[in-house]
């Protein structure tokens, strides 16, 4: 099944995103910027999601976890 139609898993991929882009934007800073357009684009909003919301962010991180590794 695709992670597109399944609510577990498309939550798990928007996780991943928001993490892995602001780790990439925490070593190049350059590389997502809020003027380019299409997904570099989406991956500086991500990435700033990830920087301003950390707390929260890492929080579902770890409920998502537990709901993976105990919930199926």
């Amino acid at each position: 099944m695709s992670a597109i139609f399944n609510f577990q898993s498309l939550l798990t991929i928007i996780l991943l995103l928001i993490c892995t882009c602001a780790y990439i934007r925490s070593f190049a800073p350059s590389l997502l910027d809020k003027n380019k357009p299409g997904f570099l684009g989406i991956c500086w909003k991500c990435a700033r999601i990830g920087e301003r919301k950390s707390p929260y962010v890492a929080v579902c991180c770890v409920m998502m976890a537990f709901s993976i590794l105990f919930g199926q």
